[in-house]
């Protein structure tokens, strides 16, 4: 196996399927599966989600409130979701699923304190970790990363929805765009690639810790990265390489 500890990062969109708003069903269902799939390899799994399918910046922007104040609302949305996916994980079988989060809410989820969460990782438990870093000002992107790090992950599952890794260009338009097998830190930094905040990706490359690009929709794709198959795309201190 090459991966025993992962943690995934979910955008808030993947809960939303091809909703702009809300919770879909169906993209619920398949969240939970593939996550009690990974955890059946006997792969400890850590979550962050995102809070985009519930509130995002731009609304903030447009009713005028300010940023610190629509990044905690933002916050509060990841609770939400993460309690949703801790009610789709234990209804089909999951023994054993915690919520943690950084901005304390007792009456719901525990308070995120790293050595409690390794613990629960230790004894096989499913962790997701809600509300960011609990401070305003960054996406869900950086406290990916920081949860990675905290919780001595080997690597940190980067899911994406409508794309299957990281290309030159925009496959969409332009039809010679290739695939990156694997991209380094630079790279994505040095190009501006919109893959994940570059804040998050420099904290990734300062601690060498490799992120993997992939399509969340298509089935079995983080059990075959964990296997050790070339599924999306590696983000890792290497050579860039391309797909044949």
């Amino acid at each position: 196996m090459r991966y025993n500890r992962v943690l995934i990062k979910l955008s808030g969109g993947a809960l939303a399927g091809d909703k702009s708003w809300g919770f879909e069903p169906t993209a619920i269902d398949h969240i939970a599966n593939e996550i009690i799939e990974l955890h059946q390899m006997d792969i400890e799994v850590g979550i962050v989600v995102g809070g985009g399918n519930i509130f995002r910046g731009e609304l903030g922007e447009g009713w005028g409130i300010e940023r610190a104040e629509a990044d905690h609302i933002g916050m509060m949305a990841t609770v939400i979701n993460s309690m949703m996916l801790r009610g789709a994980l234990t209804s089909r079988g999951a023994e054993n699923v915690r919520v943690m989060t950084a901005i304390p809410i007792n009456s719901v989820a525990e308070p995120y304190i790293r050595l409690r969460a390794i613990h629960h990782l230790d004894r096989g438990s499913i962790v997701l970790l809600a509300a960011g870093t609990g401070n305003p000002y960054v996406t869900t992107d950086y406290p990916s990363v920081l949860r990675a790090l905290e919780l001595r992950s080997q690597v940190l599952l980067s899911a994406k929805n409508g794309t299957d890794g990281i290309y030159t260009n925009d496959p969409k338009t332009h039809p010679d765009a290739r695939r990156y097998k694997t991209i380094s830190y630079d790279t994505v930094i040095q190009e501006d690639l919109k893959v994940m905040d570059q804040t998050a990706v420099m904290l990734a490359k300062e601690n060498n810790l490799s992120i993997h690009v992939f399509d969340f929709d298509a089935p079995g794709a983080m059990q075959q990265i964990c296997q050790g198959e070339d599924v999306g795309t590696l983000i890792t201190k290497g050579e860039n390489e391309f797909f044949s």
